[in-house]
């Protein structure tokens, strides 16, 4: 089995929904699942005004605009593929070059194309799909997608524990 020459780092994305607004966390790792750099936001919460104004699309560019695309500018190691839990940050596709997958609790909530029956990509990116197999292939079966996101929870709140809430976003 021949090594790819290039490292495959992944990113993790988790957006939770806390008393204080959304935060996310973004956990990348090599292709081993070893963490190579974490980074937490702040709590993000729309005031009325914003709900009216954005109506349907206020979760999306919370999710996507202003937690995922913060973290990833603040994140010093680059990804070639990246991974979410939340239906609303699959829309950071938009604003990155890397395939996006969206992990997902309920598959037949599947807002694009299907990887597998849980995993599934942008809409308006069918081709992520084909990046997308071609890395769970190449990770092997025993790569546990949901792992890095039950990794990111954890230590969000233990950074919660600890008082830390300002680290990125």
């Amino acid at each position: 089995m021949t090594q790819p020459t290039t490292p495959t780092n992944l990113g993790f994305l988790s957006v939770l929904r806390e008393s204080a607004g959304l935060v996310g966390g973004y956990l990348v790792t090599n292709r081993w699942g070893r963490p190579l750099e974490f980074r937490l936001s702040s709590p993000v919460q729309a005031n009325k005004v914003q709900q009216i104004l954005y109506g349907p699309t206020l979760e999306p560019y919370l999710c996507s605009d202003l937690i995922g695309r913060k973290l990833l500018e603040k994140t010093a190691v680059p990804v070639q593929t990246l991974f979410t839990d939340h239906p609303a940050a699959l829309d950071l596709r938009l604003h990155v070059d890397v395939p996006v997958g969206l992990l997902q609790a309920d598959p037949q909530a599947a807002p694009g194309p299907a990887v597998n029956e849980r995993l599934c990509c942008h809409a308006h990116f069918p081709d992520d799909v084909l990046a997308l197999r071609a890395l769970l292939d190449q990770l092997g079966a025993a790569f546990d997608l949901t792992d890095p996101f039950l990794r990111i929870r954890e230590a969000l709140g233990e950074a919660r524990k600890l008082g830390v809430t300002n680290r990125a976003a």
